[in-house]
């Protein structure tokens, strides 16, 4: 087993990456590897779902691999298996749990990159989500891709290499690797043989995830996934009548605030306590006045942090829900004009066939852009109930 076995349907990345981490190595050997292989700065792009983070995590554990008889990326050495996991002291992964990228975090992040490994290797920084930096948090970033320190390497990941993802001037100094959506058949072998899930779920995870690995990984083994998948399915069929619209658009936004809520509360609660513990909470004696003070504004900042990252769980909850209904409609269409493409909902072709009968070709394509609509105001910020509202009103009228 390999680092690059996390690296799902991406040989060309992983063939690239590989000979990067080998020049890598020699670099840190004394030796001088051929121009241009390693760089300082990488920019992974890909649709959601093709693994850009885990393609960074994978190159991270390459470049810290500490087994020297072979490519770097074993997989088992102390090096990549820390990276893999998030553990590694000189590896450093900035995913953004609010809706954007701070320039503060980002000013604190340049200046832990500029210290030496501690390893003696790389340090890596891994920046998730690059297209959510703000201004001051990419002009920050920029300064130090500008002018790396000597054993630093930058791994950013964004849907694109398009200005509105990640500026022109950060994009230059950058090597550009995009990755694809994996195939169906890519993302059930390594269901089965990094995650064990058992082929016959493996294979229909990979069907329905719309060549999205993290997705089909979750619909093989929660079964609450599974469910919520269904329900969201149901809504094209169940709009008989006007009531119909307000019951479905309350329970595709009370699935996506309950999904906030169980993924949240634990962490939640954990991030209050430690904080009012380091905050001298139940403490006795001189300056427990003084600082049960304090604690009350840094209890306010962390509750503000903690409503932006709910806010950004139910988003994306509320999306992974559009673009199911959005595959819905695309199968319907498929089915209506007699096409030959791949359904991504195949165990709902029953349910295409009968909305290809009842539709016009037309009425599908309203309904589509009813849900792409949709996805782009949720994206701009209208209120999720709003905007799901005035979608389903459409899903019903046709």
């Amino acid at each position: 087993m390999s680092v690059w076995d996390e690296v799902v349907g991406q040989p060309d990345a992983v063939a690239t990456l590989s000979a990067a981490a080998e020049a890598a190595a020699m670099i840190v050997a004394g030796g001088t590897p051929a121009p241009g292989v390693m760089t300082h700065a990488w920019l992974f792009t890909g649709p959601p779902g093709s693994g850009r983070s885990s393609t960074a995590r994978a190159f991270a554990g390459a470049l810290q691999c500490v087994v020297t008889d072979d490519r770097p990326g074993c997989g088992e050495c102390t090096g990549c298996r820390t990276s893999l996991h998030g553990t590694h002291a000189d590896v450093r992964v900035v995913a953004p749990e609010g809706l954007s990228i701070s320039v503060a975090e980002m000013r604190s992040l340049v200046q832990i990159s500029a210290r030496r490994p501690t390893s003696g290797r790389w340090q890596v920084v891994i920046i998730e989500d690059a297209d959510r930096l703000t201004e001051g948090a990419a002009n920050a970033l920029l300064k130090a891709v500008e002018e790396p320190p000597e054993r630093t390497v930058f791994l950013l990941c964004a849907p694109s290499d398009h200005p509105d993802d990640v500026s022109v001037t950060i994009r230059s100094r950058c090597r550009l690797v995009s990755l694809g959506s994996p195939r169906p058949a890519a993302i059930a072998s390594a269901l089965e043989t990094v995650d064990g899930i058992a082929p016959e779920m493996a294979q229909w995870a990979a069907s329905v995830c719309g060549g999205h690995v993290g997705r089909a990984r979750r619909l093989a083994v929660d079964e609450q996934v599974r469910g919520r998948r269904e329900a969201v399915l149901r809504i094209p069929l169940a709009l008989r009548k006007p009531a119909d619209v307000f019951t479905c658009a309350d329970e595709l936004i009370k699935a996506a605030e309950e999904d906030a809520s169980t993924a949240n509360e634990a962490r939640n609660e954990a991030e209050r306590e430690a904080l009012e513990t380091a905050m001298g909470a139940g403490g006795t004696g001189k300056g427990t006045a003084a600082a049960t003070r304090g604690a009350k504004g840094a209890l306010k900042d962390l509750e503000k942090r903690q409503k932006s990252r709910a806010t950004r769980t139910q988003r994306d909850s509320l999306d992974t829900a559009l673009v199911d209904l959005a595959g819905f409609y695309r199968d319907a269409l498929v089915v209506h004009t007699g096409s030959e493409a791949a359904l991504m909902h195949p165990d709902r072709a029953s349910d295409s066939r009968t909305a290809a009968a009842q539709w016009s070709r037309e009425s599908i394509l309203r309904r589509l852009e009813a849900v792409l609509a949709c996805r782009e105001a949720i994206e701009v910020n209208v209120k999720p109930r709003i905007a799901i509202e005035a979608m389903v009103t459409t899903l019903h009228r046709g």
